[in-house]
């Protein structure tokens, strides 16, 4: 595998963010890898997802959003997430342009993803993998965050624990359900940091996620 940390710009009034790219020597695919509103692109669970991925054939190009590359507690505005999202998938498919493009997150990064791709047509992109689709607050069940995923032109895969707390498994699966475009996949007993015990929850969503990708390429 190949690595290389880059600064990651995403316009003049934003600036750069931190990026980094992990590239397997035989790469079926990259996928873009936002993280969630509580820890950055140097997570634990975001760098030893990104290298299980990348020992499945599948680079990754992980990144910060501007609220964490500045230390800033509170997430970004939609409009900021969407254009640093934008970046980085111009970067990726720039970088590697005879790779197939799909796109992920991690919790907010997978819904800010899927907002701005639900508004914009980017033709290079064939899928969204979201890891935890934060559906609604912590006990407070609702699927108003879901409505913008009707206008997603591309196939969605979901990976959801079934206590995730951000994501009652009854409302995300009747979403999922209302979206031909989506699959659920079920990760048994995993909560919305993917914890489930003892299992290796890691492996199980790397192994959905090349099964997924490898039927679309």
């Amino acid at each position: 595998m190949n690595t290389r940390s880059l600064s990651l710009q995403v316009s003049p009034s934003i600036g750069a963010v931190s990026a980094e790219y992990f590239i397997p020597e035989a790469s079926k695919c990259i996928m873009t890898l936002a993280h969630g509103a509580g820890a950055g692109m140097n997570h634990s669970f975001m760098v030893e997802l990104a290298s299980a991925l990348s020992e499945a054939g599948i680079a990754t190009l992980r990144f910060n959003f501007p609220f964490t590359e500045n230390k800033k507690g509170r997430p970004d505005t939609p409009a900021v997430a969407h254009e640093t999202i934008a970046a980085a998938i111009t970067h990726a498919h720039e970088s590697y342009p005879s790779l197939p493009l799909f796109a992920s997150g991690k919790s907010f990064g997978g819904r800010m993803t899927s907002q701005y791709l639900s508004a914009h047509a980017r033709p290079e992109v064939k899928g969204i993998v979201f890891y935890g689709f934060p559906l609604h607050p912590s006990g407070k069940p609702s699927i108003d965050r879901a409505e913008h995923l009707k206008d997603v032109k591309v196939k969605m895969l979901f990976l959801q624990g079934t206590k995730d707390e951000l994501a009652t498994w009854d409302l995300i699966e009747k979403v999922c359900s209302s979206l031909p475009k989506a699959r659920l996949v079920k990760i048994e007993g995993a909560n919305h940091a993917f914890k489930a015990g003892k299992q290796d929850v890691v492996a199980l969503l790397v192994k959905a996620t090349r099964e997924w990708i490898e039927k679309m390429i």
